[in-house]
C-alpha cells in the first residue's frame, strides 16, 4: 500500500458527510468524463462546458436539484438559486465575482463557496504515463483565504453576503503541454482537481465571524508581527489579513509602532 493509499484510508473517517459526498462525486465524475469524450456543445448546458471537477461536484453536493443550477438572474447566471438564496462556487480569483455580487446582493442573500486544499496530492501526466501521487508541501488554512478575500473588499461587510470556506483534501492532475504553450515552470499545467472529502466548513456569515482569525491572546493593542507569531503565519500574510479585517471593521488602526500599524479589535 502506498503512502497515498494509507492516507486516503485513514482520512475517510475525518470527512464530513462522506457517504453522500462520495455518491455525488461518483455520479458527477462519470458525467464529466463522458462530457469530455463527446462534443461538449451537445453534452453540456450553460456553465458546464468547461466545468472542472471540484466546482461540479460541490454544486451537486450543495444542491441536488439541478433545476436550481445555472439560473439566469439579473443579467448573470447563478451557480445555484433556490428560495431567494444564491450560491456561487468560486475555486479561485474571488475578485471576478465583484460585478455579479454587486447586482445579486441588492435582492438576494448570497453564499460564496471557496474550496481550499488542506492536503493536496499531485500527479503528473505525460501522454499515457502518470506519476504516483506526492503530497504538496502547502497546506491551506483560513488565513490563505484572505489573499482571495482581498478582491472582495468593500463587499464583505454586506449583511446579505456569506463566505463559506470548504476545507478539503484533493487530488491534482498536471498535464504536460507543448513547448509553444508553456509558461514559466516545468512544462506542466493543472488539468483538474478532484476532491477527496470535506474536512471542515468555515463559515463567515456575519462580520463578527471574522473575529475567529484573531487569536484570543491578542488582547489590547497588537501589530501584524503579533498576529503572525500567535497564528503561526508569515508577517506578509498577517498584514494582508489585518488589511481586510480593518476594511470590514473587525479591527481598527489606532496608531503606529515604528513602521507597523497598531490594531485593536472593534467588537
Amino acid at each position: 500500500m502506498t503512502v497515498y493509499d494509507r492516507f486516503v484510508k485513514k482520512a475517510v473517517s475525518d470527512y464530513l458527510d462522506h457517504d453522500r459526498f462520495s455518491e455525488v462525486k461518483d455520479v458527477v465524475s462519470d458525467e464529466i468524463v463522458a462530457r469530455r469524450e463527446s462534443n461538449p456543445y451537445e453534452a453540456g448546458g450553460v456553465g458546464t462546458l468547461a466545468e472542472k471537477s471540484v466546482h461540479a461536484i460541490l454544486k451537486n453536493y450543495i444542491e441536488p436539484d439541478r433545476d436550481c443550477h445555472e439560473v439566469a438572474l439579473d443579467g448573470f447566471f447563478a451557480d445555484i438559486c433556490k428560495d431567494g438564496h444564491v450560491t456561487e462556487i468560486q475555486t479561485a480569483h474571488l475578485g471576478k465575482l465583484r460585478d455579479k455580487l454587486a447586482v445579486f446582493l441588492n435582492n438576494y442573500t448570497v453564499t460564496v463557496v471557496y474550496p481550499m486544499a488542506v492536503n493536496k496530492w499531485i500527479s503528473y501526466i505525460d501522454g499515457k504515463k502518470q506519476t504516483a501521487f506526492r503530497m504538496s508541501p502547502v497546506h491551506m488554512n483560513e488565513y490563505y483565504a484572505f489573499e482571495e478575500l482581498y478582491g472582495l473588499k468593500g463587499l464583505l461587510q454586506n449583511p446579505n453576503l456569506r463566505i463559506h470556506l470548504y476545507m478539503m483534501d484533493m487530488e491534482e492532475y498536471k498535464i504536460k503541454v507543448a513547448k509553444r504553450r508553456r509558461k514559466r515552470g516545468s512544462g506542466y499545467e493543472r488539468y483538474d482537481r478532484v476532491p477527496l472529502g470535506i474536512r471542515e466548513i468555515i463559515e463567515f456569515n456575519c462580520v463578527n465571524d471574522y473575529l475567529r482569525v484573531v487569536p484570543p491572546e491578542l488582547e489590547g493593542e497588537f501589530t501584524s508581527a503579533d498576529l503572525a507569531a500567535a497564528a503561526g503565519i508569515s508577517r506578509s500574510f498577517a498584514s494582508l489579513v489585518l488589511n481586510v479585517l480593518n476594511d470590514i471593521g473587525v479591527v481598527k488602526r489606532v496608531g503606529k509602532k515604528g513602521n507597523s500599524y497598531v490594531y485593536v479589535t472593534a467588537y
